[in-house]
């Protein structure tokens, strides 16, 4: 199986849900059960990247995907730098809420490639909406790892996580064309 050249919204007509495993029960759960509602609920927005070629029933598998949505933090748990210029109530966030990748693809560079591609629409995102930061609550310290590699930041401890934050500003300067 091979993944296609970009990600689109989730469809449960197009995409077979039940078949994604990323070996993360929260996550499989997650793509199976709840994005769709979530989405229909108007919570957040799953994307997803599709494999090349369908089934004979016509969906695709799911290679990765990643859900954003609104969120906000307290200025508090910024960095004392960061939280000094910033208003006392909360603060607008970007909120990468999932983020996955079908075992098959492991090791094979796509957890990056879908971290890009969610920033860059967070980006696009930002232009209309502003955003202080991308927020992410990792699963475990593998997870944060992950993203630390990327240059996210500790933020805080959150329901027992680590939620780790990247400046918008920085990701403007990863796309900004000028």
């Amino acid at each position: 199986m091979s993944w296609s050249n970009q990600f689109v919204e989730l469809d449960k007509s197009l995409h077979d849900r039940a078949g994604f495993c990323c070996g993360e029960n929260e996550l499989d759960v997650f793509i199976q059960t709840r994005a769709l509602k979530h989405m229909h609920a108007g919570i957040s927005r799953t994307m997803v990247l599709p494999a090349n070629y369908p089934f004979p029933d016509g969906k695709r598998s799911i290679c990765a995907f990643y859900t954003i949505t609104p969120s906000s933090v307290s200025r508090e748990t910024l960095p004392e730098n960061l939280a000094k210029k910033l208003p006392s109530y909360p603060v607008p966030v970007f909120l990468i809420a999932q983020l996955a990748v079908h075992q098959e693809f492991k090791g094979k560079g796509l957890g990056k490639i879908t971290l890009i591609k969610a920033l860059e629409h967070l980006y696009e995102i930002n232009k209309h909406m502003r955003a202080h930061s991308v927020v992410v609550d990792c699963l475990n310290n593998d997870v944060a790892a992950f993203y630390q590699q990327y240059g996210f930041e500790l933020l805080t401890h959150h329901e027992g996580r680590d939620r780790l934050f990247l400046p918008m500003k920085t990701v403007k300067e990863l796309f900004d064309k000028n």
